[in-house]
């Protein structure tokens, strides 16, 4: 008897559905993908699931036609009236027969379309499990078959068959097959969405094989965009084939270019049910959706089914974690098209209910951008207010895109909220008496009440005044704003108020740094220290950053240049870890070790530092940072001999104006400027460019000491220094070492000698925990002559520039002809640390990466160590120094 030729239904069989895809000729091969679905076919069970357009078909066809391995196999493309049993067993039949696979005459194709005889599926499956090679079956678009009682007879066909069969499954969705048991057992190999996407390499290739020559920079841009999905990329080479300019096509390759709208809409959202498409174009405004969420958009409750079945048909929605979802962007941008082209009155109510839900669920951020579409503007800062959520304005990673979308606020929008968040703005872009104005308003309109809310903004009012005061440069405004932000806070909800720590970070640093320009530095030092040593906080990195940075200014003002050091490079590190971009660090850590470089006298490595420090600065920064580092260059050019450059750069360091004056760093910088103006030679410029300054404070009286004795005039010089009122200088400081060397000098001329030994003396040891060098490179005739006369006085002190010391005391002579080399000068702490460094044989680059110096600052600094220990190469200067017991 001859086989059927037809399905139970009397329907001829269709010979194409046995065709195996012809590969294109462009066509990208992925050898990796084939690698495993060869591998997988030893066992029993392949799935390829992916998103329409993903590759699937292509890449089985291409392992079908060259990387099967041994055996026999067949194709056959599924289509929705395979449902039937007995109709989808006809075609599993014939699609075996026609790929040649020997089947009996007796392996008759089912009467009955709704029924199989079990009998029939037994034979099958003993027939297959009994070839000498097995079977490898490929069913295509397998998804289309919903019907459990197939997939049931496929299991057990599959179970009794191995090893016989071999079956590949590929579609969209996952098939009924208790898939959870061929994982367990080890028999399931799956390629799955994530692995069809095309790598940026295979991007490159698929426009190659086009015949496009484009840049890899656009092709690895596109191929972000759009997840590596197959069918966007390869719409965007056809596309660019025809356009004039390839590469300006593929850069401006929307999302709603007509053929990729086509097919997501063919293949995606027109094949869902009336209340899946509903659903996909109320939700696709969200950029992530939650089966509540899209409940609330809907008006429905069947969010959470349509969502996992959208999931599960592979139908470009993804699960990223705890009930939330998310589209793909190309599908999503498409959708957000159709809905303003069909119901463009619809999308202003669903921003507006999107913005609530997220706002009552916590999510304020994401709520911001629903509320502005939406347009209500004044419950967008309400929202940001009461949830204390204005720290996000004022640092981290989303500050810039917040900032952008409150700076189209309407001028119109009153309220409470709106004021305090102009004020935000107004204090990001440095304006802080703009500020004032709004938070001045905002009190005004606050309503009389106790409520949680109220507190809220009366709270954030407080907060914003410590900024405004700090950048106005009143630490007493500063600090009373503190003090009712600390009042306002304790009333606020325990939970609210943990919830955002990083608004103690910006409250302590801000009033620290009001403090620190002020001169309270014991009080700034106490708030800067809250805010350094907080915990990493998003949002907080920047105050971190700083304080620690200002921290460190505290203890260079103090003499503590170990400490400072230590500080500063923790504000350089924070930077780095928090991903800070240059133009939004400070300057105060470089700042600092550029003045502990000056200090040590190692004037290179400052100047490197005070580089980097210019290389934040923009018109944006404190202005504060900006003067000191003039005053530091100043310093250091003073240091290196060049008091008119000095000058120069003091002249662009002057206040303007008396708002923002620190009291500490006008008197640092017209004590700098007199030490120029005597460097320089012009005696009563040094005199009178202290006449604006406070005689009171340390460094201005010392500065007007030192000008007094170089005219000459000593007495008057210690009633200078015997006049300022401060408390006790640190005994490290700068200023503390200068007031001992001026006095010195002073009491030698009124001839003290032996006094003025002594303070000398003082100085010495002052100086030299710290190595403190710079007051010794600045000293005056009179201290070289004293310091080179007294040998003594010296010795302990090998730290000294070499040109204070006699040759005969700086020159370490062997005690025999047999003994080490002698040093010719004493190596500067720097050199040892770089010394020791290429005695452990590290580059230099390596070295200057772990002294935070440039690659030229540690090659004058190996130059320098040859010279001193008379070498003329790197390994042998670290053999003397050996041999010195120098390392």
């Amino acid at each position: 008897m001859s086989r059927r030729a037809g399905t139970p239904n009397g329907d001829p069989i269709m010979v194409a559905r046995f065709a195996v895809p012809v590969l294109p000729a462009n066509y990208v091969k992925r050898g990796h993908l084939v690698r495993r679905l060869t591998e997988g076919s030893r066992g029993p069970l392949i799935l390829v699931n992916g998103p329409a357009g993903a590759g699937k078909t292509l890449l089985v066809a291409q392992w079908f036609r060259t990387s099967r391995g041994s055996g026999d196999a067949a194709w056959l493309t599924v289509e929705a009236t395979d449902n039937a049993p007995g109709v989808f067993w006809a075609y599993v039949l014939e699609a075996l027969r026609h790929h040649g696979v020997p089947l009996s005459e007796d392996m008759r194709a089912p009467a009955d379309a709704s029924h199989v005889d079990p009998a029939m599926l037994a034979r099958l499956a003993a027939h297959l499990h009994d070839l000498e090679r097995p079977v490898a079956l490929v069913l295509d678009e397998f998804d289309r078959i919903g019907s459990p009682t197939i997939a049931a007879e496929l299991h057990e066909l599959l179970k009794h068959a191995t090893p016989g069969l071999r079956l590949v499954l590929v579609g969209r969705r996952e098939p009924l097959l208790p898939l959870h048991r061929y994982r367990a057992a080890g028999d399931l190999a799956e390629v799955r969405a994530a692995d069809l996407a095309f790598s940026p390499q295979e991007a490159i290739e698929l426009f190659g094989v086009h015949g496009l020559g484009i840049r890899a920079e656009a092709v690895h841009a596109l191929n972000e965009r759009i997840g590596g999905w197959a069918a966007g990329l390869r719409l965007a080479a056809l596309a660019a084939q025809q356009a004039p300019d390839a590469e300006a096509c593929l850069s401006e390759f929307e999302n709603e270019h007509e053929t990729v709208a086509e097919f997501l809409i063919n293949e995606v959202f027109d094949v869902q049910p009336g209340e899946t498409r509903d659903l996909l174009l109320r939700t696709c405004l969200l950029d992530q959706v939650h089966p509540d969420l899209a409940d609330t958009l809907t008006g429905r409750r069947d969010g959470a089914g349509i969502l996992a079945d959208l999931h599960r048909a592979n139908a470009f929605v993804s699960p990223i974690g705890h009930g939330w979802y998310r589209y793909h962007p190309l599908l999503a941008e498409i959708l957000r098209v159709r809905l303003r082209a069909r119901h463009p009155e619809l999308g202003r109510s669903l921003h507006a209910r999107a913005a609530r839900w997220l706002g009552s669920h916590g999510q304020v951020v994401a709520a911001l951008p629903h509320a502005a579409e939406a347009g209500d503007w004044e419950f967008a800062a309400t929202l940001l207010v009461r949830s204390l959520a204005i720290g996000r304005l004022l640092g981290g990673r989303e500050s810039t895109r917040l900032n952008a979308l409150f700076a189209e606020m309407p001028a119109e929008t009153a309220g409470p909220a709106p004021e305090l968040v102009r004020a935000c703005l107004a204090l990001a872009d440095n304006d802080p008496d703009r500020a004032v104005r709004h938070l001045h308003d905002a009190r005004e309109t606050v309503p009389e009440d106790d409520g949680v809310e109220v507190t809220a903004l009366r709270y954030t009012g407080a907060l914003l005044s410590v900024l405004a005061a700090r950048l106005q440069g009143s630490a007493e405004q500063a600090r009373a704003a503190a003090d009712e932000a600390a009042e306002l806070r304790a009333r606020l909800p325990r939970s609210l108020v943990e919830g955002h720590p990083e608004l103690s970070v910006h409250l302590q640093g801000d009033l620290g740094a009001a403090l620190l320009w002020d001169g309270r530095f014991a009080e700034a030092g106490r708030a800067l220290a809250v805010a350094a040593e907080s915990p990493a906080l998003p949002g907080a990195e920047l105050l971190r950053h700083e304080s620690l940075g200002e921290l460190g200014l505290i203890d260079v003002l103090d003499g503590r240049l170990t400490r400072a050091e230590e500080h500063a490079r923790a504000a350089v590190e924070e930077a780095e870890r928090a991903g800070l971009a240059s133009g939004a660090r400070t300057g105060v850590g470089r700042l600092v070790l550029a003045e502990v470089a000056i200090d040590h006298g190692e004037l290179d490595a400052a100047d490197e530092e005070l580089r980097r420090a210019d290389a934040t600065m923009n018109e944006q920064q404190d202005p504060m940072i900006a003067r000191a580092l003039r005053v530091a260059r100043s310093r250091l050019l003073l240091a290196r001999g060049e008091p008119k450059a000095a000058l120069e750069t003091l002249r662009e360091a002057q206040w303007t104006s008396p708002a923002r004056r620190s009291p500490w760093l006008a008197d640092r910088l017209a004590a700098t400027a007199s030490a120029a103006y005597l460097a320089d030679g012009n005696l009563e410029e040094a005199v009178a460019v202290l006449d604006d300054a406070d005689a009171r404070a340390p460094e201005t009286a010392v500065a007007s000491a030192r000008a007094r004795l170089a005219l000459g005039e000593p007495e008057i010089a210690l009633k200078a220094l015997d006049g300022f009122e401060s408390p006790p200088l640190a005994p490290a400081s700068e200023v503390y070492v200068q007031e001992l060397l001026t006095r010195a000098q002073a009491v030698d001329l009124l001839g003290r000698s032996a006094a003025a030994r002594r303070l000398v003396q003082r100085a010495l040891a002052a100086s030299d925990g710290e190595r403190l060098r710079l007051p010794y490179r600045l000293a005056s005739p009179w201290l070289r002559s004293m310091l080179r006369a007294d040998p003594a006085l010296t010795r302990p002190y090998r730290w000294l520039p070499s040109d204070l010391r006699q040759r005969f005391d700086i020159l370490e002579l062997p005690d025999s002809a047999s003994g080490p080399a002698a040093l010719v000068e004493p190596l500067s702490e720097r050199e040892c640390e770089v010394l020791k460094r290429a005695a452990e044989l590290m580059s230099t680059d390596e070295i200057a990466a772990d002294l935070f110096v440039s690659v030229n600052t540690v090659k004058t600094h190996l130059k320098n160590i040859n010279r001193k220990l008379g070498a003329s190469r790197r390994g042998e200067a670290v053999r003397r120094a050996r041999e010195m017991k120098l390392i």
